[in-house]
């Protein structure tokens, strides 16, 4: 491939013993041209208009189903009929609480064989899966059965968060959108990713996180035409937040200051620690599951089995069961004892960890961060013992432990950080939580390659992105790779001639494609190297040959334009043009041969 720094086409009559036309800036009539894409166009403007409409809807839902919860808790440990917020008691029924959690378990297990066996589990993975294998369609039944089956779990003692159900809930909600409205994958793919985005702004007001939350977890790309409707999504969700609930952060806690630099040395090293705790989580997740699967009964009873033990730890510590949000406060305001925080550390994982195993409808964000913030607080307490004069704080430990915990074990590093500060509001904090979240993430991926989130899917043959970089397509330009000033043939020549021409060995006679200009210099088209050779042809006329005009592209528009037209319109090459002129010829070997390039940056070191 000859590359040239001006592109032209030679003024010659002949070339390599073949006559050929002359240069005279050939004028592009009856051919494709690539036109520039703008960044956003009004489809986008249209699905924003959507995710705002969607928002709403999150908003209401994520109201309702924590008023459900509460419905359904105080029915079942209290036995009345109320919607007033009240956490899970052992006191009215002794013993016979054992009971609750199953009972709860064999109502969703029977949802899951007779209504969707999509309700179990978190709900992430599976939105994920959707998005990578089914074009982002989620049956719509889900829209309704999986915030129902979820408060039944929760709202019978569960140690699950209500986030994960609306998180999973607003992604059902703009798929179905998606799927009503004609839309493309990728347009239901930004309603799915902002509806569930919404749902998580819209139970915890944290409309920046939720953002990064879509973009780590669901969109695997930030590109205008979706990050636009999921912020404006994010940012609707968090309004409506407001109007039933005060806009006070979610977790409180007192002002602190940021510390020394040994203690910010000491949130890192604590980050580490946990980034190996959440290995051990995940892993101990999946062991679970993998036991479940090996009973010799139908899964349908499985969350019943799990929910015994959420009832008889429930027994010892009542604080395990349920959401539970109240103990990630008191972690962080360092209002619990070593021991307590050790006992919710311990429990609530065994827990969570068997009822989550189970299958059974619940998510993982609030468990996580009741984990993670019990065992930073009781790292923080060990390096505060150790190292007395480092000016390292307990709360921070905890805040830290929190975030690292779910940065580790679903490998969404940004939005644990933000996630972390929206929820306190305490920007002293962004320094050891960046420290400590990036140093668990580090642990994780050194340790283990799939995620909490991912690893269930690709046992099943999902491919899950885990880097997100810029197309280098996006970067190469057609001039970067084209053949400069392209071997031509004339329209009104014989196959027969050019043939001869091809057989003589000529130069430039080896490349696999010509373009076809007319005595008046248009471009008429590009004919293969395989057609010229077609021994049925060689009586024809050159001009015969050609099936449909050319397709053109202008030598500074990137190879991914180009890559789009080729696959569109299913050719191997394009003409370049410039100000109407024919400067090169560009074929899929060329678009390959950019990647050199890419490899090479990636591969050589040297000075």
């Amino acid at each position: 491939m000859d590359n040239h720094s001006a592109p032209r086409v030679e003024d010659s009559a002949t070339r390599g013993g073949l006559p050929v036309a002359p240069s005279m800036a050939p004028a592009i009539e009856n051919v494709s041209v690539a036109h520039e894409p703008s960044v956003v166009g009004s489809r986008v403007l249209f699905i924003s208009a959507l995710s705002i409409l969607l928002a709403l809807a999150a908003g209401v839902v994520a109201w309702a189903l924590m008023l459900l919860i509460a419905l359904i808790t105080n029915i079942s440990f209290y036995g009345r009929i109320s919607i007033d917020p009240a956490a899970p008691s052992t006191e009215r029924w002794g013993w016979l609480t054992v009971a609750v959690p199953v009972i709860g378990g064999l109502i969703v297990g029977f949802m899951a064989r007779y209504g969707s066996q999509a309700i179990r589990g978190h709900g992430i993975p599976e939105a994920m899966e959707q998005v990578l294998t089914g074009q982002s369609r989620i049956p719509a039944r889900l829209t309704f059965l999986k915030p129902i089956s979820s408060a039944i779990a929760i709202g019978t003692g569960g140690p699950f968060g209500a986030e994960g159900p609306i998180i999973a809930t607003g992604a059902a909600l703009g798929s179905l959108i998606g799927q009503i409205i004609e839309t493309t994958a990728v347009e239901r793919k930004t309603l799915l990713a902002a509806g569930a985005a919404a749902g998580m702004a819209a139970t915890f007001g944290t409309p920046v996180s939720a953002v990064l939350l879509a973009i780590e977890l669901l969109l695997f790309e930030m590109r205008p035409r979706s990050f636009i409707p999921v912020a404006l999504a994010t940012t609707t969700a968090a309004g409506v937040r407001f109007l039933f609930h005060l806009p006070y952060p979610v977790f409180v806690m007192p002002a602190f200051s940021p510390g020394s630099q040994a203690a910010l040395i000491s949130y890192i090293i604590i980050g580490a620690i946990i980034g190996v705790a959440s290995v051990f989580v995940t892993r101990a997740v999946y062991l679970v599951e993998d036991a479940f699967a090996l009973l010799p009964i139908h899964w349908m009873w499985w969350p019943a089995i799990g929910a015994v033990a959420v009832g008889v730890i429930g027994m010892f510590a009542p604080a395990t069961l349920g959401v539970g949000y109240d103990n990630i406060s008191s972690a962080l305001q360092q209002s619990l004892t070593l021991q307590a925080l050790a006992v919710l550390c311990v429990l609530k994982f065994t827990s969570w960890c068997i009822a989550l195993g189970s299958g059974t409808s619940g998510g993982t964000l609030a468990p996580l961060f009741t984990i993670g913030s019990a065992l930073g607080a009781l790292l923080g307490a060990a390096a505060a013992h150790l190292i007395p004069h480092a000016g390292i704080d307990v709360r921070v430990a905890a805040l830290v432990g929190m975030a690292a915990l779910f940065a580790g074990a679903s490998r969404a590093l940004m939005t644990s950080v933000v996630f972390s500060f929206e929820t306190t509001l305490h920007s002293a904090g962004l320094l050891p939580l960046l420290g400590g979240c990036t140093a668990a993430y580090l642990v994780s991926c050194m340790m283990m390659r799939d995620s909490i989130m991912t690893a269930k899917i690709v046992h099943r043959g999902v491919r899950v992105p885990f880097e997100y970089e810029a197309d280098f397509l996006h970067q190469a330009l057609v001039s970067d790779v084209m053949t400069a000033s392209p071997k031509t043939l004339r329209s009104d020549q014989s196959v027969q001639e050019v043939v001869d021409w091809i057989s003589s060995r000529a130069p430039d006679s080896t490349h696999q494609g010509f373009p076809v200009i007319d005595p008046n210099g248009h471009v008429r088209g590009i004919l293969t190297r395989r057609k010229l050779l077609d021994p049925t042809l060689k009586d024809r006329a050159i001009i015969e040959l050609i099936e449909r005009p050319a397709l053109t592209i202008q030598p500074s528009r990137s190879l991914r334009d180009a890559a789009d037209l080729m696959v569109t319109h299913d050719v191997g090459r394009l003409a370049v043009v410039d100000s109407g002129e024919l400067v090169g010829i560009l074929t899929r070997g060329d678009v390959l041969s950019a990647h050199r390039k890419r490899l090479h940056e990636s591969t050589h070191r040297g000075l």
